[in-house]
């Protein structure tokens, strides 16, 4: 067996199943669970019909590189989206949603060969486990850069010693941020630029929430970024994201990436061996989602109107407010709890039905200020993903208020 298989945590809900081992929720409530991040809205019907109406697709192997009417979908949303020109032909890569991509993108870019010098990979903290687990896999070293909580929670790309940065092949952004919602402003993305231009590394910016936004101006995207910069060739950049959130079709596992031309013609042939070639039948499906902008719009209004009901109810008791985007609220729980995230998880759990993540499962221990006792930078925090209808998860803030008022 790969011995670099025993370096893989357990995933955070599988810890969550264990966390709620033994406990006996309150019967009188129906569960209601804000912790896994998966869409409930509705599907639109016209994805579906293009999904239905495209059998005849499975008599044939798809292309790895993408039927081109999938590809130029892809460029046409991107120019839509970002204001950006890319080749269909060069530029952009279909892929089984974004997660798949994310892993697989890692085993392509990573040279482990220096056993005496082992690679980096770096990742914000707390973060998406698939980064790490890509890392891993792939021979790398993870390394845990911390967010801010006091500069709405921005990588602290400065904390990281240089010594790491020169064994640096590959860097994880994920903005907007999962848990965090933050978003990574241009300043942010020309620092992570100088550096690779520095290092040499790769950057994977992954924007699987980006439609998801709260404010008027829509989130800054990587290769958007780059653009602004002069860096029209998206040298070492490649920006991931996913029609799951944007289309409400998570089953369909669709997505692309789109960038560097030269990573994307090694990623090509990755994929080529790696067999993930999109069926045709999701492919017609996601010409057809990505060629639509009003259910999208439609999407976004839905989880606004959401927090604007969820986030006044939770803020007296917890320490929240409303993210930039995505659909998560990452709160820090009462002093009463002294940090212990697993305990008011597992109590709310207990006395309300109502389920969220701990904040600790979605970081690591890393390093404190000044080389100071390792600290968990979720540790104190809880992550709410509101994807259930609204008066759902009105209800469950409700239950949350009542859980906390009552004390511990």
């Amino acid at each position: 067996m790969n011995p670099l298989l025993s370096r893989l945590q357990p995933y955070p809900f599988e810890r969550l199943k264990q966390l709620f081992a033994g406990v006996t929720p309150n019967p009188d409530l129906k569960p209601i669970s804000l912790g896994i991040g998966e869409p409930k809205h509705a599907t639109p019907e016209f994805i579906k019909q293009a999904l239905s109406g495209s059998l005849g697709a499975l008599a044939a192997y798809p292309p790895t590189h993408g039927e081109g009417k999938l590809r130029v979908a892809f460029m046409d949303w991107i120019e839509r989206r970002y204001g950006l020109l890319l080749d269909p032909s060069t530029q952009v890569l279909p892929v089984n949603g974004s997660r798949e991509a994310l892993f697989s993108l890692a085993q392509t870019v990573i040279d482990a060969s220096d056993r005496d010098h082992p690679p980096v990979v770096i990742s914000p903290n707390p973060f998406y486990q698939i980064y790490e687990g890509a890392a891993f896999l792939s021979g790398a070293e993870p390394y845990y850069a911390p967010s801010v909580p006091a500069r709405n929670f921005a990588v602290d790309w400065d904390s990281v010693p240089e010594a790491i940065w020169q064994r640096t092949q590959l860097v994880f952004v994920c903005s907007p941020g999962n848990p965090t919602g933050a978003v990574m402003p241009l300043d942010e993305w020309r620092k992570l630029f100088e550096l690779s231009e520095r290092h040499g590394f790769v950057i994977a910016s992954d924007e699987c929430y980006s439609e998801i936004y709260f404010r008027d101006e829509p989130p800054l995207g990587g290769l958007e970024a780059a653009a602004r910069l002069g860096r029209g060739d998206f040298k070492n950049l490649v920006a991931l994201t996913s029609l799951s959130k944007r289309s409400n079709v998570p089953g369909l596992r669709s997505g692309f990436v789109a960038g560097d031309a030269d990573i994307l013609k090694k990623f090509l042939l990755y994929r080529t061996y790696h067999g993930s070639a999109m069926s045709g039948i999701v492919a017609a499906a996601s010409i057809a989602a990505w060629g639509d902008e009003e259910h999208v719009v439609h999407n976004r209004a839905m989880y606004r109107a959401k927090f604007a009901a969820v986030t006044p109810l939770l803020e007296p008791v917890l320490d929240v407010r409303l993210p930039d985007a995505s659909f998560y609220l990452w709160a820090g729980v009462p002093e009463v709890w002294a940090g212990d995230d697993e305990g008011f998880a597992r109590a709310l759990y207990a006395q309300y039905n109502v389920t969220v993540l701990p904040g600790s499962y979605l970081a690591r221990d890393t390093h404190g200020p000044q080389g100071g006792a390792p600290v968990n930078p979720g540790k104190g925090r809880i992550r709410m993903a509101l994807v259930a209808e609204t008066a759902e998860c009105v209800e469950a803030a409700e239950r949350i208020v009542r859980f906390v008022q009552g004390g511990r």
